[in-house]
Formats: C-alpha cells, structure tokens, sequence
C-alpha cells in the first residue's frame, strides 16, 4: 500500500506572528545642538569640518571651515581616484558610486566643490578619519519617532572605530543632521 505525502509526514503548526507596524515601535529620539553651514555643495564636507572641530575642542572660521571641508573630498578623491589599488580597501563606496555614475565621471565630478557628498563619501571617510559617522534626520521627518522634537540616528559608518584599538578608549562619533532632501548640517 503506497501512502500519500500528507499520511507520512506530519508538520507542526507555527502560530503566524503578529505583525508590528513602525508606528508601534517608537525610535530613539536624542537631543544636540544644530550647527547650520552653507549649502553651497560642500555642506556635507562642511558639517563634518564642523563636528570634527568640535570633537577636538578646535576652533573654525568660515574660510578655515572651507578649507577643512575642501581637504575632506581632496582625501576622497585622493583615496577613490588616484590608485586603483586603494580603492580595493573601500568596495562598499566603490559599488555606491557605481549605482549613480562610472568611476571616471565620479572622479572629475568629485574635485568640483559644487559636487554634492553623501553615502559614497561617508563610507570613506569613516575609515580615513577611524572614527565612527552617525547621520540623523529631524524627529518630525520620521513617523516612528512620535514626536517633533529631536533627531532620530538613521545610519551609523564605522561602527567598529567606535572604541580605538590602540587605547581602548570610546571615540566619539562625528554627528550629521540629514534634512531628507538635499543639505547636511552639524550636530554638536
């Protein structure tokens, strides 16, 4: 006598979970000061300058401001342009750049100050500076929040630079603000 499959096998019944919907989750909500800088398609460079001085007690004026936020893409193009070889180290840029352009109009483009940064960036700087890049959005552009107050951590580079290898001491991160469209500011 041939049994079916459903007479041999027995499977257990697994209870469907109850589906949780962002609005239930509340996100964490912190609290910082807003350093606003120019858009002037360095505002992602610039706010770095800005939260890096402020991570060292470093003191900048606008034209101090300009000029460390223009060594910043110089170390990205530097890294992603110069050497083949160096980018090797940093795939995950390599491949978000890819999504938006060839690598050879991303290295003319990157050298012009009017070029916006972003993600691309973001994942290389993390690894030149060794130190964690935590970029936030305004409570109020993030549902779950459930409030307008404050800012909501939406994506955190270099998480393992968190504490420092050589000293074992935690390295504070270097804090963006995100407007969701189009401008980075400083979080101190």
């Amino acid at each position: 006598m041939v049994k079916s499959f459903y007479q041999t096998e027995s499977y257990p019944v697994i209870p469907r979970r109850r589906k949780t919907t962002s609005a239930s989750k509340k996100v964490k909500t912190e609290f910082y000061k807003v350093v606003r800088v120019r858009g002037d398609g360095r505002c992602m460079f610039r706010a770095m300058a800005v939260s890096l001085a402020h991570i060292t007690n470093k003191m900048l004026t606008a034209s101090s401001e300009e000029a460390e936020a223009d060594q910043l893409r110089l170390a990205v193009a530097e890294t992603m342009c110069r050497a083949p070889e160096k980018r090797k180290n940093y795939k995950d840029a390599e491949m978000a750049i890819s999504f938006e352009m060839p690598m050879g109009t991303y290295c003319k483009r990157i050298l012009q100050t009017s070029f916006w940064g972003g993600e691309p960036e973001l994942l290389v700087l993390c690894h030149l500076l060794k130190r964690p890049i935590m970029v936030y959005l305004p409570a109020a552009k993030v549902r779950s929040a459930g409030t307008n107050n404050g800012f909501v951590a939406i994506q955190t580079y270099g998480s393992e630079y968190t504490v420092s290898k050589k000293s074992g001491k935690t390295r504070k991160p270097v804090r963006l603000l995100f407007n969701g469209e189009n401008h980075y500011d400083a979080l101190v």
